[in-house]
């Protein structure tokens, strides 16, 4: 197996683009566990690390750039005040070294259904920035995935940043699993609150071939919110959006659980996510509980 380690943006899209075959390799979080259990045999391996501007973050026309190759250990840390729904859900990937290692740009990359950032990117409206040496296209998070760990990248294109506005209102991030700590969600649900454009962003995780939005609910609960006004909102507002969430659902049932199930979980935590968001709306008041 061939090992390339550019030290540069344009030289590993030189190096993508010569070796299409090619697997990217930062954290490795996922790709080790692939080559350890020979699920997966490249050709190569492109080693990102030396790759300077993949592990930066900055702000790009009012929003935040996030480089493929910055940990979640950062975006926690760094950008959490800003994003405070990624940063919720990077706080549940595995231990703390996996968080040290692992990337949001090798969440997409992998595509999993169950990727822990998927809910909180589409809650979000991220969009992510792919570049080869052809040029860069800007896909928005909800068009990435294309199938169950597939994704939109072309065999030259490899995943340079994530693009977000910072938050306006507030957001939530609720995981199930098989116990309380790293584990692989059996499903997952973010949501986010856009005050300023009186609308609502969902993302459905590990309850679909991909991860996706609930386009339904988020049409529902903007409609029922009073945002100038805030006040507690009906019991049966809370239920018809979990529902609907469970409803924008596909899932499957394996090993960790069924798809019954997995309908279930998602209506209970959207419900809550949407208790503790619009009570944090209301500022903190048990009224708007």
């Amino acid at each position: 197996m061939e090992f390339l380690r550019p030290d540069s943006l344009a030289g590993a899209l030189a190096a993508k683009a010569a070796n299409p075959g090619a697997v990217p390799i930062a954290g490795g979080t996922d790709v080790m566990v692939e080559l350890n259990f020979d699920h997966r045999r490249p050709d190569a391996l492109l080693d990102l690390g030396r790759v300077a501007e993949l592990h930066e973050h900055g702000t790009d026309g009012g929003r935040i750039r996030i480089g493929a190759a910055v940990p979640y250990t950062r975006i926690i840390g760094e950008l959490g005040t800003r994003l405070p729904g990624l940063a919720m859900a990077a706080r549940t990937v595995g231990s703390p070294q996996i968080r040290n290692r692992g990337t949001v740009g090798g969440n997409l990359g992998a595509a999993s259904p169950a990727g822990d950032s998927h809910p909180a990117l589409l809650a979000a409206d991220a969009e992510v920035e792919i570049a080869s040496v052809r040029g860069t296209r800007v896909v928005a998070a909800k068009d990435f995935y294309t199938g169950v760990k597939k994704n939109v990248l072309e065999p030259d294109e490899l995943i340079t940043a994530v693009l977000i506005a910072p938050a306006t209102g507030p957001q939530q991030f609720s995981k199930i699993g098989t116990r309380n700590a790293m584990v692989i969600a059996v499903a997952a649900f973010g949501l986010a609150l856009h005050p300023e454009e009186r609308r609502v962003g969902t993302g459905v995780g590990s309850a679909a071939p991909t991860p996706r939005r609930a386009p339904a609910a988020e049409e529902f609960l903007a409609g029922e919110l009073d945002w100038d006004a805030p006040k507690a909102l009906n019991d049966s507002v809370k239920r018809r959006f979990g529902d609907l969430v469970a409803a924008a659902a596909a899932p499957i049932d394996d090993v960790r659980g069924s798809a019954a199930y997995r309908r279930h979980a998602l209506a209970v935590m959207a419900r809550r996510t949407l208790t503790w968001a619009w009570t944090e709306y209301c500022g903190g008041s048990a009224k708007c509980a």
